[in-house]
């Protein structure tokens, strides 16, 4: 009886683990977006699926989410690890942004693949108009750094960058190396040759684990598999602000308050020194201790020292700043980002100018 129980055990966790009960095709990419379409004009987009296994399947159906998309798929056995595709069409019949949402079964799964098809339907297709003054391997944008600024936590700000394919054949355009907190689309999904998209960044704060600046570096490729190189790289920062939104009057009137000698710092030019160096005086005028939770750089080329972090009613503290010439070189705008719990001003920009 327990050899027939172990058996019996046996099998099941066996059956548990085949890939029957997984998800048996695959899509390389389940998501596309086709951006612009004409009013009117269907538009038809492949998918390219494989199947995972080894064995050979059979598509049982395909549902869509409305009628206005028709789909052409595979009717005979396809092999196993064999690539197909699955070609969707809509029929563009109304303006605006559409999602449409096709599932495919094989037999024998109750489980289908889900693929969207997204875009947005106008009456004229408008390209970018600006420029695109950075060239990015064989693409060309009209930016390569980022700034969220100014966000609390549950935000998700986006912003775009334009892609110009200039390339002789069509793209299909990827932002590698994403962090969890960096969401990427590109619209459209494949860029035709000499036409533009756009790449949506989307912060999420939620993945940010601590307040003040976080920096991180992206890649766009031209294609799937590209490889990362240093004229690809996309350089984004986000500043993540304490919530004081739910602060009462009282707590207000009895906050603590910064005050700075200055914001902007004129170091003068360096004239064959390799460093300058220069002061700035911190002053709390409020009503409780000021406290500086982050002192952080946006570049390199500066070296700070506080003497404090944390300073009572009417107390001072000295912020001292040496600039190296050797490092400011290729920096534009040396700054620094200071964090307080003052309510009126959770954020501090210093500027330090060396000429």
């Amino acid at each position: 009886m327990i050899k027939k129980i172990f058996a019996t055990t046996i099998i099941c966790l066996l059956t548990a683990l085949t890939p029957c009960h997984a998800q048996r095709i695959e899509a390389k990419n389940p998501v596309i977006n086709v951006g612009q379409v004409m009013f009117r004009d269907p538009v038809t987009v492949e998918f390219e699926l494989k199947n995972r296994l080894s064995r050979e399947i059979k598509i049982s159906q395909v549902r869509t989410s409305c009628g206005c998309t028709t789909v052409d798929y595979p009717k005979n056995d396809i092999d196993g690890d064999a690539s197909f595709t699955v070609r969707a069409t809509y029929d563009a019949k109304q303006m605006g942004h559409f999602q449409k949402q096709i599932g495919v079964y094989t037999e024998g799964s109750n489980t289908p693949l889900m693929l969207t098809l997204k875009g947005v339907v106008v009456d004229e297709v408008v390209d970018f108009a600006g420029d695109y003054p950075i060239t990015m391997g064989d693409l060309l944008v009209d930016l390569n750094e980022i700034e969220f600024d100014d966000v609390n936590r549950g935000d998700m700000p986006m912003a775009k960058i334009h892609i110009l394919n200039n390339t002789d054949n069509t793209v299909q355009p990827v932002v590698m190396h994403l962090p969890n907190y960096i969401k990427a689309e590109i619209s459209p999904s494949r860029i035709r040759a000499g036409r533009s998209g756009v790449a949506i960044i989307t912060l999420d704060t939620r993945g940010i684990s601590d307040y003040g600046l976080t920096k991180t570096q992206v890649f766009l490729g031209k294609n799937p598999g590209d490889r990362v190189a240093p004229n690809k790289r996309i350089d984004i920062s986000a500043v993540l602000l304490p919530n004081v939104s739910d602060l009462n009057d009282y707590q207000l009137a009895q906050a603590p308050h910064i005050e700075l000698s200055a914001t902007t710092l004129n170091l003068g030019p360096f004239n064959g020194k390799k460093k300058l160096k220069g002061e700035i005086d911190i002053q709390n005028t409020g009503k409780s201790t000021l406290d500086i939770t982050k002192l952080q750089m946006y570049t390199v080329g500066l070296q700070l020292s506080l003497n404090k972090t944390k300073l009572a009613p009417g107390e001072y503290a000295k912020l001292k700043i040496t600039a190296v010439e050797r490092d400011l070189r290729l920096v534009k705008s040396p700054r620094i980002l200071m964090i307080t719990n003052d309510p009126n001003r959770p954020k501090v920009i210093i500027e330090v100018k060396t000429e």
